[in-house]
């Protein structure tokens, strides 16, 4: 495609070049100079210049799209933790080495200014990290991409720990300009709420619906450019911000109604300020339905308007259009692009509805029922009143569908995309129902859908359910957060791996290579003296190097089991002070729980509270040590991996749908401690059973041990080391008797059930590592075999049996 003007050159991406983009950014953009300019200045000033390198092969990129009328996939997810972006655009780009050369130059260390940088506040945990991993690999193998979502203002929270207890303030990660987001005003949606339904007929007599008397507002897009590694590639990651279509009244100012008169401005704008919203009120329930909405409906119209430049007829809209939807959330994306072929386009029903079906893929993420998303029917219908009669008929032909199969009434009670009985809307019925496929992310995971969550689903859709395994960049997850260990790996079997990570088989023919292995430890040593520095700088934490460091680092939820680990180290201060000899230990916590989820911040308390307790006892100086790092993300995991010597991969069997810390860690060194669940099976698989340390019931076991009648006091009463630890947490009192009361009465997440076998393989785990050789060769089979787990094959796989790109 002609292009309607000269693109500028960037400049050379060697040291004098960069030294002069940072030159011309810190006086045209910045507007200061090297007498005013503060470091977040010349983190700035670097930040522009790299960007400017990948405007022409942004450019480039799209127009090679629409000259090739590529098809496109379109991910829609409310969650991409995108993380830092500097140092990783700067790597994509294969342009480290003259960064850090300009900027010694001019007097700056490249790793100084990358620290000035906000963690961008757009997720949570692992749905908006795997978000963020496949965009990377998706430039990376040059696949036609886009990542939508919102862009949040204050992100989830900041979380500070006062007096051991979870505080949350806002997240004010946009407080300074985002460097790498370009607004485009020009594109620019309106978004209806409430409002009726209203029926006419057309020119040609035919019933018509339309939404009439709704409220609206604008959804503008910010656009964020996704660096492939290494092949010119750039991809759009766009996110939507509401706007008020009126954001100041003057007469209602006038009249001295100063709040009153930007009410709607705040109102319209609450859409997109945080994630996830507190639920537990009907106004924040309202509010994230409004967000999901919100966003799927910009995006649909983004689509749309794309497909429609080509004039392309409707029936070929899968042939040039993948709409995959990350978990439950945007599924409300099938109504919604139903109500568009309906109303706006006119087709008829049984033109639209295999249209709908034949674009939209559906990933799901959890196995907790609680966690599959149901909106009241009064909700929906309130807010999207057309969208409620939608949901309502595509049920009822589904019905209609199983009845016409002989399906018996408890079955179609069972599978109906609205619950009767409770007037609620199933979106994951209504995303199975809507969608060509389905897939889990974990062979267990996506065997527990077919066979028991949605098994009435897989009889009636043969072939529909399938499994895309997680991954993980290997780019930012060894490449950039541990440059000591690839640069091990890359001396000893060149840099393929970075593109292909199958490559790091050949790591296993260093496994008994004593010199090697000393430099492999040399390399942990270091990274974990970092990691020390790190948290002192950072967090005000002092944590000794040497000792083995054990974390656990993942969002804090009952099913992922702190609680068992914070019962361990209670049992390890037992042991230690009962004159044991135990191998020094750091037990390292991060994760933020839900502002409401009262249990986990519990946890949380409890794990200061045992920190603290152990830190007053001169015994466990130098032998035991608990720590909480706080406000976990990208950063603080891109510190804490590289040191981490024995992952914590806990959940109850059945409970974790994949998991990509176990996968993380693995890849940095760590040997997993961990239950048959998620990925960590996957990872068995692939290491081998003796290269790191499995307890646990099986997910069979563990449902079955609640189907016989699970009595969690009847395990404590047989264990006198879990019931003095048990013990331990009454003694301190009336705040932790809801988590006693867990542990001694229904126990959901079989922590009792599971705690001797735990205890067990702790000591396994700790044997392994008193000895060095030992442990070194394991954790070099861990990294040797990670290659099934890069995210460039999840992509791949999505790409041929999914997206058909």
């Amino acid at each position: 495609m002609e292009r309607p003007f000269p693109i500028p050159p960037a400049g050379k991406l060697d040291a004098a070049g960069v030294a002069d983009a940072f030159a011309h950014r810190m006086m045209y953009s910045v507007a200061k100079d090297k007498h005013t300019a503060t470091p977040y200045d010349a983190y700035e000033a670097l930040a522009y210049a790299v960007r400017d390198r990948l405007m022409e092969r942004w450019f480039q990129t799209q127009s090679d799209y629409y000259q090739r009328d590529a098809k496109r996939v379109y991910y829609l997810s409310l969650e991409f933790l995108i993380g830092r972006l500097l140092r990783n655009n700067i790597a994509n780009l294969g342009a480290r080495d003259a960064h850090a050369r300009a900027m010694e130059e001019i007097g700056y260390r490249l790793e100084d200014l990358e620290a000035h940088e906000f963690d961008a506040g757009l997720g949570n945990g692992g749905l908006g990290r795997l978000a963020a991993c496949i965009l990377d690999s998706a430039a990376t193998l040059a696949i036609p991409f886009y990542g939508y979502g919102i862009r949040y203002e204050y992100g989830i929270f900041r979380q500070r720990i006062r007096d051991g207890q979870q505080v949350e303030s806002p997240d004010n990660w946009l407080r300074y300009p985002n460097p790498w987001e370009i607004a485009r005003p020009d594109a620019l949606f309106r978004v209806r709420f409430y409002g009726r339904a209203g029926h006419y007929h057309d020119e040609a007599g035919h019933e018509r619906w339309r939404w009439d008397d709704a409220e609206e507002v604008l959804a503008m897009a910010y656009d964020t450019p996704i660096v492939g590694y290494g092949n010119g590639v750039v991809n759009t990651l766009r996110l939507w911000s509401a706007k008020a279509t009126r954001e100041f009244d003057l007469s209602r100012f006038n009249a001295g109604e100063y709040v009153d008169a930007v009410d709607e401005k705040a109102q319209t704008e609450s859409i997109s300020k945080v994630l996830y919203p507190a639920d537990d009120r009907y106004a924040g329930k309202e509010l994230r339905l409004k967000q999901q909405y919100f966003f799927v409906s910009a995006t649909l119209q983004d689509i749309l308007r794309r497909f429609k430049k080509r004039r392309s007829p409707w029936q070929s809209l899968a042939d040039k259009v993948a709409i995959q939807l990350n978990d439950t959330h945007p599924s409300i994306a099938i109504p919604e692009l139903m109500r568009m072929l309906l109303d706006e386009e006119r087709l008829g029903w049984d033109d639209a509805w295999p249209i709908v079906q034949r674009v939209t893929g559906y990933t799901n993420h959890t196995v907790l029922p609680e966690a599959l998303e149901a909106w009241s029917c009064d909700l929906i219908g309130r807010l999207l009143p057309r969208h409620l009669q939608i949901v309502e008929e595509i049920d009822a032909r589904f019905c209609r569908e199983l009845r016409a199969r002989k399906a018996d009434a408890a079955r179609i009670q069972r599978a109906a995309i609205i619950d009767r009985a409770a007037r609620q809307v199933r979106m994951a019925h209504l995303a199975i129902v809507g969608s060509h496929s389905v897939n889990g992310v974990a062979e267990i995971h996506s065997r527990i859908l077919r066979d028991t969550l949605f098994r009435d689903f897989d009889e009636v859709f043969p072939g529909k359910f399938k499994n895309v395994t997680n991954g993980i960049t290997p780019r930012r997850w060894l490449a950039q957060c541990n440059p000591r260990l690839a640069a091990l790996i890359t001396e000893a079997i060149g840099e393929r791996w970075l593109v292909d990570l199958e490559e790091l088989r050949a790591l296993a023919d260093h496994r008994n290579d004593a010199a090697f292995a000393e430099r492999w430890r040399a390399v942990k040593r270091a990274n974990k003296a970092e990691l020390a520095r790190w948290l002192q700088e950072c967090h005000q934490i002092a944590m000794d190097p040497e000792p083995l460091l054990d974390c656990q680092i993942k969002r804090i939820h009952e099913y992922k089991r702190q609680l068992l680990n914070v019962l361990h180290a209670l049992s390890l201060y037992h042991a230690i002070k009962a004159g044991e000899a135990r191998a020094p230990r750091t037990i390292l916590f991060g994760g933020k729980a839900a502002p409401g989820y009262f249990i986990a911040k519990l946890v949380i308390r409890l794990v200061h509270a045992v920190a603290d307790m152990i830190e007053r006892d001169p015994a466990m100086r130098g032998r035991l040590r608990v720590i909480f790092v706080p406000n976990y993300g990208v950063t603080a995991a891109e510190m804490i991996f590289p040191a981490c010597e024995l992952s914590e991969q806990i959940s109850t069997a059945g409970t974790e749908a994949s998991g990509t810390g176990n996968m993380k860690a693995a890849l940095n060194g760590a040997l997993t401690i961990g239950t048959l669940d998620g990925a960590n099976i996957e990872i068995r698989d692939a290491v081998g059973a003796d290269k790191l340390f499995i307890f646990g019931l099986t997910a069979d076991e563990a449902r079955r041990t609640h189907e016989s009648g699970y009595q969690p006091e009847s395990w404590i009463a047989r264990d006198a080391e879990l019931k003095r630890v048990v013990d331990t947490i009454r003694s301190y009192g009336e705040t932790f008797r809801p988590i006693v009361d867990i542990l001694t009465t229904h126990d959901r997440y079989l922590h009792c059930a599971d705690w001797r076998s735990y205890l067990d393989c702790q000591k396994r785990a700790e044997a392994a590592y008193r000895d060095p050789a030992r442990w070194t060769s394991m954790s070099i089979a861990n990294v040797a075999r990670m290659g099934r787990f890069s995210a460039d094959r999840t992509v791949r796989d999505y790409a041929t049996t999914i997206w058909r790109v």
